[in-house]
């Protein structure tokens, strides 16, 4: 029995380096112009689609049509004719040289993009299936790998006066943005314990970011306590969160939001009742910011209701799939999502 090759798919940039030569080689057997020095077009194109060595393999292509020119060209083998196969060389240069210095670009980024990420995972705690009668879940999803990380943030914490969580995100991207997240966590973790509502503690919060951040550093965030059949929400310019029960999807009126952490935040308290078995979702601009290829924003209205089928964590992972699916699986921006329940048994 023959063994199964894995097929090997062609490279981009060789296909598209190759075919803008076939194109200009017949060019310049139709007309009169001289165009064999921008045979080299081939691996300038070339260079911003694949990797050096495939940029080199064109170029040296593009300098055998040139001299290849001889068949077809009157004026073939004078000084003017030298000359311009020795651009098309020079230029051949230039475009693997363009090719390494892109190549050499992204490895740093990736580079960055991995120390971020990995610092994000660290500062993001897993999160647990149930706090007393709330029942939670979370998610983070990471953005294209072309865009850099974000500075999306959660956490949860038992407090004497109820189970308290914040979802926020850090205006900004990149590992700034991360230590930034990880010092909002910080502060929540610090002081949830003792002040003694959402808006004190949101306004502990924002008294540690204000001596840290720059002018037009900021992050969104709302904070929420539950306890008992109520929950309590301070909004620090941040969305507010969707209820969902018996089927129905709405948004939380948490009030005129006040600004944002770093900024003098002093949230307004809003109170709402927190019946058995609804939920609530906290979540951050990817989830509403997120496109298509059309440029359509993600309707997340169409998809709310959902959220109250299945377990917690099987709801968030259908609302991700449709996202996902949405978008044809390239975010532009970090999401985080975290969906509480009312005493799931």
């Amino acid at each position: 029995m023959p063994l199964l090759r894995p097929s090997v798919r062609p490279d981009r940039g060789l296909l598209v380096g190759f075919g803008v030569l076939a194109g200009l080689i017949v060019l310049s057997i139709i007309t009169p112009a001289q165009l064999i020095a921008i045979f080299a077009g081939a691996a300038m194109v070339a260079s911003l689609l694949t990797s050096a060595r495939n940029t080199a393999i064109v170029a040296v292509g593009s300098v055998a049509c040139a001299f290849l020119s001889v068949l077809w060209l009157e004026d073939a083998g004078t000084f003017d004719w030298l000359a311009r196969i020795g651009l098309c060389a020079l230029l051949g240069v230039v475009a693997v040289q363009n090719a390494a210095l892109r190549e050499r670009r992204e490895e740093r980024l990736q580079r960055m993009t991995v120390i971020a990420e990995t610092a994000q995972r660290a500062v993001l705690r897993s999160m647990p299936t149930a706090i007393g009668s709330v029942g939670l879940a979370a998610r983070y999803v990471s953005a294209a790998a072309e865009a850099l990380v974000g500075g999306d943030l959660y956490e949860v914490a038992e407090t004497p006066f109820g189970v308290r969580v914040i979802v926020g995100d850090v205006r900004g991207k990149g590992l700034e943005a991360v230590q930034t997240a990880a010092t909002v966590l910080g502060a929540f973790r610090a002081a949830a314990f003792t002040e003694p509502d959402p808006g004190a503690l949101a306004m502990r919060i924002d008294e540690t970011m204000s001596r840290i951040l720059g002018d037009e550093e900021f992050v969104t965030a709302i904070v929420g306590q539950f306890q008992g059949d109520r929950v309590t929400l301070a909004n620090c310019g941040h969305h507010p969160p969707l209820f969902l029960q018996s089927g129905e999807a709405t948004t939380v009126d948490t009030g005129e939001p006040t600004v944002p952490l770093g900024l003098g935040s002093v949230p307004t308290l809003s109170e709402h009742p927190w019946p058995r078995g609804a939920r609530m979702l906290f979540y951050t601009d990817g989830l509403v910011e997120a496109r298509d290829d059309r440029g359509e924003f993600f309707a997340l209205d169409e998809y709310a209701a959902e959220l109250g089928d299945g377990t917690v964590e099987e709801a968030l992972d259908r609302l991700v799939a449709r996202l996902l699916a949405y978008t044809g699986q390239a975010l532009q921006d970090d999401m985080a999502l975290v969906l509480a329940e009312s005493d799931p048994g």
